[in-house]
């Protein structure tokens, strides 16, 4: 492939028209070139990040901003650009979404879905120059769109502890009483009353979108609400952990994602297993398939594990009122 020709100095360094690359010296040919993305009518910008989604989003993004004062990038592209976890259908932030304060006109241009909002200054941020919804206005403005479950398995990801070693930060992305606050700024928003049950689900400890749901899936049959995030040994910070526990009865639950079929993942999952199995344990693991089938299978096992345990009474049984649960303690 042939490298393109320099760009002209004069050139503007972010987006520009035609007209500016042609005042610049730029051949019109030369908008053709692979290293340039055509991001609106007339509109052109340096690719970003290469010619994925991802640049691709960012270039358009740069672009339609710098062309709309007031504008900001919203909805399922903010996501994206935020690498918030969202269904895949808008995981690629395409088409374009941008918002603008009430008291300006929409920002219509091709391939954009245009929003007009009541918003305050710091529901907009940074990424690379470009101005964004913050994660939590993010959160909100997706409301309308997601299912309850996706929308909750959204705030579990803002709310939950990070670990400062992998993410290079120590503090989440926001908290309960930040999103109510938030909530009660925007009363009359489309997707309101789901945002605000959601709240009431979402619970810190889940590092996934699967843990999200797998709570969800035992708490919607009836199931005691698990613990998040339980190491099996609590005085011992190289302790193993189950991603969902009930302690009192040595129940614990994990959801293992593609990275535990890597040779030195399988390895220590031995280990850990042996540990809670010598600990007294059950250990109930769930995976992608059991996520397909909405977990089916794990509520059935966790369930059976807990009737083993006596912390509830089996199908059919009714236990009397005065009875008190027994551990099957080993």
């Amino acid at each position: 492939m042939r490298t393109p020709r320099p760009l002209p100095e004069g050139l503007p360094s972010g987006p520009f028209t035609v007209d500016e690359g042609r005042n610049a010296g730029l051949a019109y040919r030369r908008l053709r070139a692979a290293d340039l993305d055509r991001v609106g009518r007339g509109l052109y910008a340096v690719q970003e990040g290469g010619t994925d989604d991802g640049g691709r989003l960012l270039a358009l993004a740069r672009a339609v901003c710098a062309a709309s004062p007031g504008a900001w990038v919203s909805h399922e592209s903010a996501a994206a650009l935020l690498g918030l976890p969202v269904p895949p259908h808008l995981g690629t932030g395409l088409p374009l979404h941008i918002s603008k304060p009430r008291s300006l006109p929409q920002a219509r241009r091709k391939g954009v879905v245009a929003h007009n909002v009541t918003s305050f200054p710091e529901e907009i941020t940074l990424v690379h120059g470009v101005p964004v919804a913050t994660a939590q206005r993010t959160f909100l403005d997706l409301a309308r769109k997601l299912s309850l479950e996706d929308l909750v398995a959204l705030g579990d990801h803002l709310i939950r502890l990070p670990r400062p070693e992998l993410e290079g930060r120590s503090a989440p992305l926001t908290t309960l009483p930040a999103l109510r606050a938030l909530l009660a700024r925007h009363s009359n928003l489309q997707g309101i009353r789901k945002a605000r049950l959601s709240l009431d689900l979402m619970r810190v400890g889940a590092d996934s979108v699967p843990e999200t749901k797998l709570r969800l899936a035992l708490v919607a049959a009836g199931l005691p609400e698990p613990q998040l995030q339980i190491p099996l040994r609590p005085w011992d910070r190289y302790s193993p952990s189950a991603d969902a526990a009930y302690p009192a009865s040595r129940v614990g639950v994990l959801y293992e994602g593609e990275h535990h079929l890597t040779p030195w993942q399988q390895s220590t999952d031995m280990e850990r297993d042996a540990q809670y199995s010598e600990a007294g344990w059950i250990l109930i693991k769930a995976n992608r398939h059991d996520l397909r089938n909405r977990f089916a299978r794990t509520v059935s096992r966790v369930r059976n594990a807990l009737v083993r345990r006596g912390a509830m009474p089996g199908i059919g049984v009714v236990r009397p009122a005065n009875e008190t649960p027994h551990q099957d303690m080993p």
